[in-house]
């Protein structure tokens, strides 16, 4: 489907690229879209929505608005892998995050914080009094990476194939031959490497998520193999991403905010609401996807079913309409409606493990260093707006020890 355009209206191009500038000129841009056209329609004909009140309400409503991004705009041709949370709509939606959520439980998650700690300890001790380097290389994407596969029961040995496979998962710009090529590898060899470790988890139990997973049941139901292995890839790249972006994230806003960095040393009490305006602020994830199951209307526009909406929650969570100055750090902003992880049935079900990552790791950085800062020496790299991700590929810090 190709757009008509609207002679009534202004004509609008394509959402700046965050790289350019940290996301400025993206950041108008969707303040633009916001007050002017919070529905709008691209030249592909797909619409994205901007405000917090649709976004909120679109999430909230899964029988109007699928999921199944892959089933519905293929005309049922293709289906997206059977355990593939983010993309199943009610009821098996529900079955599969019962039998997931019997696991991967608070109590689970929050006995993970001395691991966390011990890893995030041991990543510190290896920059070795190092007074410059880059938190993301170092610090911010190997601590996820390390912690999931450690949950999985991914040998050690093995980590580095993690790490590689995460990152290519994240980076790789699949539109070109070349990034299509090295995705559709990675997805098989990710996929191989977890069957190979679900078949011997069914075979001998052991004492890991994957073999929980493998285990669990709910009125008479087990997760099957495409189940189990879908969420430990899910796990894998959207645990890697929300961590290592929010960590990045969080240290880039100490840096600009003066005065703050000394605040939560003092008071670590504030790191929690310190992470919440960070997420609001700075989502990991830019916008999310639903398709809508029959014609709709969203804020006065009229939506054909079976076509791409895009939910930006980058927009939602810096709407005036709901966040008085939307684009200024308030520490002690009430955060109930901060879109960060999503809303409804599909909330993220690792937030609470990416909020803990991040405290703990915070945490420690503060016990270790008497300052940190943002080496402005060296250029900020930031990831474009094809990754959807809202966060930096490279973060240089220069420390000083305590």
């Amino acid at each position: 489907m190709t757009a008509v355009p609207d002679p009534a209206r202004p004509e609008v191009s394509a959402p700046p690229e965050v790289g350019l500038d940290g996301g400025a000129s993206l950041l108008a841009w969707l303040r633009r879209m916001r007050d002017e056209q919070p529905v709008w329609c691209d030249p592909e004909g797909r619409y994205h929505v901007f405000r917090h009140e649709d976004v909120q309400r679109i999430t909230a409503d899964p029988a109007m608005f699928s999921s199944d991004t892959v089933t519905r705009l293929s005309n049922g041709e293709r289906q997206p892998p059977g355990g593939t949370l983010l993309l199943l709509d009610p009821p098996r939606h529900g079955k599969l995050r019962r039998l997931v959520s019997k696991v991967f439980t608070a109590k689970m998650i929050s006995e993970l914080a001395p691991r966390i700690t011990e890893v995030a300890t041991e990543l510190l001790d290896g920059l070795a009094g190092a007074d410059r380097f880059d938190l993301v290389e170092a610090f911010a994407n190997p601590l996820p990476v390390i912690v999931i596969s450690s949950m999985l029961g991914v040998p050690p040995s093995d980590r580095p194939l993690f790490q590689v496979w995460a990152d290519n998962l994240l980076t790789v710009n699949w539109e070109t031959p070349e990034g299509a090529e090295v995705l559709g590898r990675t997805v098989q060899e990710l996929d191989a490497y977890l069957r190979g470790h679900v078949a011997e988890r069914r075979a001998r139990e052991h004492d890991d998520l994957m073999s929980l997973l493998v285990r669990a049941e709910v009125d008479g139901e087990r997760l099957n193999d495409e189940d189990v292995v879908s969420f430990a890839a899910l796990l894998l790249l959207a645990g890697h991403v929300t961590t290592a972006v929010l960590l990045g994230n969080m240290l880039l806003t100490l840096d600009q905010e003066q005065g703050e960095l000394g605040r939560l040393r003092e008071e670590r009490a504030l790191i929690a609401p310190f992470t919440e305006e960070v997420l609001r602020l700075r989502p990991p994830f830019l916008k999310i996807e639903r398709v809508p199951t029959a014609p709709v209307e969203i804020a006065g526009e009229k939506v054909p079913e079976n076509t791409m909406v895009y939910l930006w929650l980058l927009s939602a969570n810096r709407d005036e309409r709901v966040f008085p100055e939307p684009d200024r750090f308030v520490r002690d902003r009430p955060h109930a409606k901060q879109l960060a992880f999503g809303h409804g049935i599909h909330y993220c079900l690792g937030a609470p493990l990416a909020r803990m990552e991040g405290r703990i790791a915070l945490n420690l950085m503060l016990d270790r260093y008497a300052d940190i800062r943002v080496d402005r020496d060296s250029p900020l790299s930031y990831f474009d707006n094809r990754v959807n991700v809202f966060g930096l590929r490279q973060l240089p810090l220069t420390v000083r020890r305590s």
